[in-house]
């Protein structure tokens, strides 16, 4: 029999308004208002709501929102207030860091302070959403593999913007607020290093980010694929394998000779992702200030073919070449 098969969710189930399990003193603190939405049931569940921000959580909207504000008002005071320039360069505007003659001194707020102080603001809204996510792991009963995947990521955002900005004695040696500007960034950090390409960390970190696409793409082609036979209840699969989860295996001995299982394929995909940022931001990290050129890095270990030397490349003129 054929079969129509989508990306969304073909059977939404009807349920009465649930506020989710009893968590304490902290479950008072719940927004009341729990709504249902046939567009949201095709992408996950119909429930919207409730939802528990906690002071954790406000505190960190507060602060987030107003590093945002800040630097808003500084791209629009770049266009002198004109909010059609602002619409139309948005892409490329900036806050930029400190100028490296500021060091890791505090610069007047035009030169550079108004980026610090976002710098401040921003790293304490996603400290403040980390440990909200830490507390309601906590207040859940769950493991806090959640928090310390965030934490992996924040790893990143502390040395591109903190941790080896302080090593190396400048704050301009941060990245901007912006998105162009940041991309722009990116390639003159490369450049600046001889070509990040040839950074170990750096091919970890993209080996892991692809392997992570590969994966989650294989786990749910897998899971969407043997779902007739209940693959999506995938924690009955754990606990007592059924025939989906030995469909599922069997495919992939088939293809490759080796298959996850329904419940390591999860801890694969977890640490794939985890170890796309760590190892990225190790090599962030020893970029000028272990190694200050990553090409003769290369050549020094053997991972680039070193350039031939000029003796043993004659230079021929053109002009004659065509005399003869």
């Amino acid at each position: 029999m054929r079969e129509y098969q989508n990306i969304f969710t073909q059977v939404q189930v009807a349920a009465p308004d649930y506020p989710g399990v009893p968590i304490g003193e902290a479950g008072r603190n719940r927004t009341k208002g729990i709504s249902h939405n046939h567009l949201l049931g095709k992408l996950g569940d119909t429930q919207l709501g409730p939802i528990y921000l906690g002071t954790l959580g406000v505190f960190s909207l507060i602060t987030g929102l107003l590093a945002f504000v800040i630097i808003g008002m500084n791209m629009l005071a770049s266009v002198n207030w004109d909010p059609v320039q602002f619409v139309r360069q948005l892409f490329w505007l900036s806050l930029d860091p400190p100028g490296p003659e500021y060091g890791l001194s505090i610069p007047p707020l035009n030169d550079g302070g108004w980026w610090l102080i976002v710098g401040a603001l921003l790293t304490l809204s996603i400290m403040l959403w980390w440990a909200r996510t830490f507390q309601l792991s906590r207040n859940l009963g769950m493991s806090n593999y959640l928090a310390w995947a965030f934490g992996a990521a924040i790893s990143l955002y502390l040395v591109l913007g903190f941790i080896r900005p302080v090593l190396m004695g400048s704050w301009n040696e941060a990245v901007p607020f912006g998105i162009f500007p940041h991309l722009d960034w990116t390639a003159a950090f490369s450049l600046r290093y001889g070509n990040l390409f040839y950074n170990p960390f750096h091919m970890l970190s993209i080996a892991f980010l692809y392997g992570s696409a590969v994966l989650f793409a294989m786990h749910g082609a897998t899971i969407l694929a043997t779902s007739r036979y209940g693959a999506d209840r995938e924690i009955d699969q754990i606990t007592d394998r059924g025939t989906a989860a030995e469909r599922g295996a069997l495919f992939w001995r088939w293809c490759m000779g080796f298959n996850a299982s329904m419940e390591s394929i999860h801890r694969w995909a977890w640490w794939f992702a985890v170890l796309t940022v760590i190892t990225g931001a190790i090599g962030i990290l020893l970029t000028g200030t272990v190694v200050e050129n990553w090409y003769l890095w290369g050549m020094k270990h053997g991972i680039v073919p070193p350039y031939p030397p000029l003796e043993a490349m004659p230079v021929l003129d053109p002009m004659m070449e065509g005399a003869q």
